[in-house]
């Protein structure tokens, strides 16, 4: 049997050493794969479109931009315990006086890097719920680390936290995680910052195979993957990279947000040029 080809985007010199410790499980349950890695998620839906690669492990915009330019027919498959319900929280300094979204009006917001869905995409879809517009009702500071890794190099939110920190902006937008993170390491002292804002759940990182690849072979990739033990000290190695306790079937409900702040921005259009 040719070996499955799965790609990965190598947005920190980990991601090769997670997909050894993975290729090599996969070997010893005799079903083996060749990861192929990328330098961007762009280039990786452009290699699962061209059949370069069977499977990707896509970000939340690089799962969409597979399943636009599939039509829906891209391959939806398994996830992290951790990307289910995600939130990005909005950030102030206490003694900002600022209470709730509607007093951004006319203020400066720091945002991560341009395709970052969770410190940019999302949060500007979620202003605009609460009547702040684009380009329009406030002041844009953005983050531009990483483009391409579609936030999984979270230098550009961690520099727009530092920057709302340092009184360089108004409020920032970060990934709840990255949140309790830099609340641990003591990047940030809870006791100066408040969350004014919690966007809703949504869903992270998701498997995307290419629309004609056997199914059957797509779900057995699936079904190896979850046998993945977090108990196992080798897999504990790879999951305590990779952020996960356990492989999980995935799910697109998550994406929605997304969706929606694509349409709103005309974002791939204006990204890509399409």
């Amino acid at each position: 049997m040719n070996k499955l080809k799965v790609g990965a985007v190598v947005y920190a010199p980990r991601v090769t050493v997670i997909w050894g410790i993975i290729a090599d499980f996969f070997k010893e349950e005799g079903f083996e794969i060749e990861p192929i890695y990328y330098k961007d998620y762009r280039s990786q839906v452009d290699g699962l479109m061209k059949g370069e690669i069977d499977v990707a492990w896509n970000s939340p915009l690089a799962w969409l931009d597979a399943n636009l330019r599939t039509n829906g027919k891209a391959l939806n498959g398994s996830m992290r315990d951790t990307d289910n319900d995600r939130s990005t929280y909005l950030v102030v300094k206490k003694s900002s006086n600022i209470k709730s979204i509607e007093d951004l009006k006319g203020k400066m917001i720091g945002f991560g890097a341009i395709d970052s869905p969770q410190a940019r995409l999302i949060p500007i879809y979620n202003l605009y719920q609460h009547g702040l517009e684009f380009n329009k009702d406030y002041v844009e500071k953005r983050f531009d680390i990483g483009i391409g890794l579609h936030g999984d190099h979270v230098g550009g939110e961690l520099d727009s936290a530092k920057a709302m920190l340092n009184g360089e902006v108004d409020a920032t937008w970060m990934l709840d995680l990255n949140y309790d993170a830099w609340i641990q390491d003591g990047t940030i002292d809870k006791n100066q910052v408040d969350i004014i804002y919690k966007t809703p759940f949504f869903d992270h990182c998701i498997f995307s195979g290419r629309p004609d690849l056997k199914v059957e072979k797509f779900e057995m990739f699936a079904k190896i993957l979850h046998k993945m033990d977090y108990n196992n000290p080798e897999h504990k190695e790879m999951m305590d990279m990779e952020g996960l306790k356990e492989w999980i079937s995935g799910r697109t409900s998550g994406f929605k947000q997304l969706t929606e702040a694509n349409e709103y921005l005309d974002f791939f259009k204006e990204f890509h040029g399409e």
